[in-house]
């Protein structure tokens, strides 16, 4: 992946500016995505400029481009009319490179998106590899939205996300120990399902599980992190432990218990600091402490269960909330009620624990539990140690602009 490396001059600004969010978002998750995908809003946008056609009327975002003070609104955010020459690096991304994430939401367009995705189909291979043209084509079809809270506020906080890259085995053996679950037989039967805690102690919930190993991993953090974050790769070793068969496995359900962030019971516990909360940090503790290791794992109730996906082509990101694959550094997370999913979306940041800009063309394609607020984004990292690093460190300020059809384009 390639990043933009021109100064970012407001970055400290920003940074004053979300300190209370960046502490709450820290302590709310560790989560970057999280596992269970809401749908998309049903709650259509107030529009404060009348459309002027009526399929655009239909559509309730779109307004005329004539309207340079126009603002809609969503339920959790408003979008303000802004202008190219506001969008910081605009004419420094390759925006050619964020066409195949955009031609994926393309094969679930949003309200108001199906004539521009036409457009962006038919243009496709015109445009592959060509950045100003993707740019021309871009600024010929759709317009910049600044994006705020209902409140007026425009800074935010920016997370990241993976997916992780797990060694596994087909069977229960030494090393091997921690189970992944399909959905047991009676999940539907029993709402709330056991919590975590009783899935390991009580013997009639063990029992419930009993089938449903899709697999066995080293580390009860690893198996965590893979409910964590929703999904992730297994890595199956040969007999004689060489070759390796990649398999993904995606999120199925989970057992109807609230999400608990074992960073926020360490810093209630007193065991870390706020500035020690990430995966290294816990991993680290729970290396030092490993009698606790259970006392950590069951201050989270909910578990989540999995299915099996084959991995046909390793270059390609598991399946976001829209239903589409993400792509490395052009995909988001999202919430939904404030940035519609196949939104693309220019975002203003900076790299993990740095000042040097991250400004980029992506797209909104995933949403998670912890992703709240207008604007609020989780950046897709990709997957393998490097992705997990970034994103483990990445507590960003943040500004957001969405991109939509012109008026006259629908």
């Amino acid at each position: 992946m390639t990043h933009m490396t021109i100064a970012f001059q407001g970055a400290r600004r920003l940074a004053r500016a979300i300190l209370g969010t960046l502490a709450a978002a820290l302590l709310a998750g560790l989560v970057a995505c999280s596992s269970t995908p809401p749908a998309p809003p049903a709650v259509a946008p107030v529009v404060k400029a009348a459309p002027t056609r009526p399929e655009a009327a239909a559509s309730t975002l779109a307004v005329p481009s004539s309207s340079p003070a126009a603002t809609m609104l969503r339920p959790h955010a408003r979008w303000v009319a802004a202008a190219w020459s506001d969008l910081p690096g605009w004419t420094i991304d390759r925006q050619d490179e964020a066409w195949p994430a955009l031609l994926r939401s393309c094969e679930h367009p949003a309200p108001g998106w199906t004539a521009a995705c036409a457009e962006a189909r038919r243009d496709a291979a015109a445009l592959r590899g060509n950045d100003v043209a993707a740019r021309a084509w871009f600024d010929a079809h759709l317009r910049p939205w600044r994006v705020e809270s209902l409140e007026g506020e425009a800074t935010g906080l920016a997370t990241g996300y993976f997916e992780p890259l797990i060694e596994a085995s087909r069977t229960s053996r030494p090393g091997f120990r921690i189970a992944l679950h399909a959905p047991p037989a009676d999940l539907a039967t029993r709402k709330p399902y056991w919590t975590r805690h009783q899935l390991d102690a009580l013997p009639a919930a063990r029992k419930s599980l009993a089938g449903s190993e899709i697999a066995w991993v080293r580390d009860p953090l690893d198996a965590l992190l893979l409910q964590v974050q929703g999904s992730g790769r297994l890595a199956f070793a040969d007999e004689r432990g060489k070759t390796r068969t990649l398999v993904r496995v995606a999120f199925a359900a989970h057992n109807d218990q609230p999400y608990k962030s074992v960073g926020r019971w360490l810093v209630d516990q007193g065991e870390l600091k706020l500035d020690q909360v990430s995966w290294p940090g816990i991993r680290a503790w729970a290396r030092q402490n490993p009698k606790r290791v259970d006392e950590l794992l069951w201050s989270n109730p909910r578990v989540v269960f999995f299915r099996e996906e084959p991995l046909p082509d390793p270059a390609v990101g598991p399946k976001g909330a829209q239903g589409v694959a993400l792509t490395p550094g052009r995909s988001i997370a999202v919430d939904a009620q404030s940035v519609p999913y196949g939104t693309p979306v220019w975002l203003d940041t900076t790299e993990p624990l740095s000042a040097v800009p991250l400004r980029r063309l992506v797209v909104a394609q995933d949403t998670g539990t912890a992703i709240t607020g207008a604007v609020r984004a989780d950046y897709f990292w990709g997957w393998g140690d490097d992705a997990e690093a970034q994103a483990g460190r990445m507590k960003q300020a943040l500004r957001l602009w969405v991109l939509w059809p012109r008026a006259k384009d629908f």
